[in-house]
């Protein structure tokens, strides 16, 4: 079948003269992919060498005061009676600080020089709202928030002519991170799942698929189909029709994109099992697949995945350490299967959220929006340690903590340090370095 469609796009009537509607890359992409599946560890649109950055959105505001805890903190155990850490409950870190010890991989990752963790994360006149946050987070602009996201201008100044799948997001729709001039990546929920099934249901899911493109949601923006990919995308990650277009040509052309697409990576990542079991969280589904990626030889660059849940109002105690301990599972099955394949050397993980919670905690047994957290930079290519200044559980900006290192420093760190790219450009700045590249 997959012959058949190469054929097909290459040399039938549709991809001679209306060429518009058939993803300009399909060429490049099946030879690139044909010759990379021969040697599992090659990349072959920058070569075997080249970093891969997993970016991984704790979504919701992620605690950092319950991730590393300041255990010998007097002013901690005072605003945090019933949900504040004691030293049995931490892996220590240093004199002062611990982390969660629903991570034990991440603290023996520590250990092994492995993990950069990084103290009082946040940026100046922080805001408190999910989509704001985030998206200052996505853009590192919490001034005018561009219309490109950070990740994207690292694809326009460092990717140029590259593949679309330079950057795969596993998401339903695509993060304002990837938002790009030229190359924005590409978004799916999961191979198996975005790829349209041929068979007698054909036609129904084809119409459920056009009217959640078209459908508009609460807020006024179009959904992206929770089983839809994104591909071939205007400036900002949105697709863009292209001019004298129809809207029933766009909606063709994207979903022959889709079609193509997710028939080759389902095939890549169905090539490419692993003996490295995972348990049954979203993340660690999500994991997987980026691991079968990295072996089937896609030439990704930045794969981006999330881990939901923790705006925690409400009975924070037992779900914050749930969610913390899916993280560190996930972390831990991933690990092992890039270090099996020999990638180990190749792949950083980035964590961030949009922001920390409130140092005091409220009457529901949970904490509200806060300001500054914490971030884990981990992998054989990191050099371990804290890093930055723990915050001040005393002086504080009503109620919460006051950000010590700029998150722009930790992107800075891995554009320079990492993926080989001057940060200057990318960030539209010049931010300090922060050492935790080995």
């Amino acid at each position: 079948m997959m012959k058949t469609r190469r054929d097909f796009l290459r040399s039938t009537l549709l991809g001679a003269s209306a060429s518009w509607t058939v993803p300009g890359f399909v060429n490049h992409t099946f030879a690139a992919l044909d010759e990379a599946t021969r040697d599992s560890a090659v990349q072959i649109a920058t070569g075997k060498d080249s970093p891969i950055l997993v970016v991984i959105q704790l979504a919701g505001g992620n605690d950092g005061l319950n991730t590393l805890v300041p255990f010998t903190d007097d002013a901690y155990h005072n605003a945090r009676s019933k949900i504040g850490k004691k030293e049995k409950d931490i892996i220590r870190l240093s004199d002062n600080i611990g982390l969660n010890a629903s991570m034990p991989f991440l603290g023996s990752l520590y250990q092994e020089g492995q993990l950069a963790c990084v103290q009082g994360v946040g940026y100046p006149n922080p805001n408190r709202s999910h989509f704001v946050s985030t998206s200052i987070w996505e853009t590192a602009d919490p001034a005018t928030r561009s219309n490109t996201g950070w990740i994207g201008r690292y694809f326009d100044n460092a990717c140029s002519g590259a593949d679309p799948t330079v950057g795969i997001s596993f998401n339903k729709t695509q993060p304002e991170s990837f938002g790009a001039l030229k190359n924005s990546g590409i978004c799916l929920s999961s191979p198996e799942l975005y790829r349209w099934i041929h068979g007698g249901g054909e036609k129904v899911q084809a119409e459920e698929f056009f009217s959640q493109l078209n459908s508009p949601d609460a807020d006024g923006e179009d959904n992206s189909p929770s089983d839809g990919a994104s591909i071939g995308m205007s400036a900002g990650g949105r697709p863009g029709i292209v001019q004298g277009e129809s809207n029933l040509a766009f909606l063709e052309r994207i979903s022959m994109d889709a079609r193509v697409s997710s028939s080759k990576i389902l095939e890549i990542a169905a090539r490419h099992k692993t003996n490295v079991t995972y348990d049954g969280s979203p993340l660690s589904r999500s994991l997987n697949l980026v691991s079968r990626m990295i072996a089937g030889g896609l030439p990704t660059r930045i794969f981006y995945v999330s881990h939901g849940g923790f705006d925690t109002h409400n009975n924070q105690a037992n779900s914050h350490d749930r969610l913390l301990g899916q993280l560190d599972g996930a972390l831990k099955s991933f690990m092992k299967d890039i270090k099996a394949q020999g990638n180990q050397d190749r792949v950083s993980v980035m964590t961030f959220s949009e922001f920390g919670r409130r140092v005091s905690e409220n009457a529901s047994g949970g904490t509200d929006h806060g300001q500054g957290s914490c971030m884990f930079v981990a992998g054989a290519p990191i050099k371990g340690g804290l890093y930055g200044k723990y915050p001040s559980l005393t002086d504080l900006a009503q109620g919460d903590l006051k950000f010590t290192t700029d998150f722009r420093s930790v992107y800075a760190t891995l554009l320079d340090g990492f993926l080989k790219t001057p940060s200057q450009s990318v960030l539209q700045g010049k931010y300090p370095g922060l050492g935790f590249m080995a």
